[in-house]
């Protein structure tokens, strides 16, 4: 797949596993992953290489700010940097992973609340990060 639009790489990072989503500005989603945290910055890397990423949007929590100097660090072409606020995202994300596979059986019978999403859903918390993102720029 080529994509020419630029996109946005939103990263959830975490000190044993990352969530890495790539997103276009029209929202379409081409790429998301949960990596171990050793593994993300050769994925991101990678993402680097196969799209045109314009900027890496990330939760601003726990270990953003060493992340964000390992980027800088690491990368091999500089990519601007941007923080955004991580708050409740993983709970939007548990919720967003049920909207994009539907609960099959009888997990359907559980209430929503007590339906936990059978993987790690650290990708999906990266592609509410380059959301919200792109609700601040469309909000003001």
């Amino acid at each position: 797949m080529t994509n020419t639009q630029p996109v946005i790489l939103g990263f959830d990072p975490g000190r044993d596993k990352c969530g890495i989503a790539v997103m276009g500005l029209d929202r379409q989603i081409f790429y998301h992953q949960v990596v171990l945290a050793n593994e993300a910055i050769a994925n991101i890397e990678t993402q680097l290489q196969r799209f045109p990423v314009s900027l890496i949007v990330m939760g601003d929590q726990t270990t953003a700010k060493k992340w964000k100097q390992q980027l800088n660090q690491e990368l091999s072409k500089p990519t601007n940097i941007i923080l955004v606020d991580e708050r409740y995202s993983t709970l939007q994300a548990r919720d967003r992973y049920w909207q994009m596979y539907p609960p099959q059986g009888i997990i359907k019978l559980l209430p929503k609340g007590l339906r936990q999403p059978p993987r790690p859903i650290d990708d999906i918390v990266a592609i509410l990060l380059i959301e919200r993102y792109l609700n601040r720029l469309t909000d003001n």
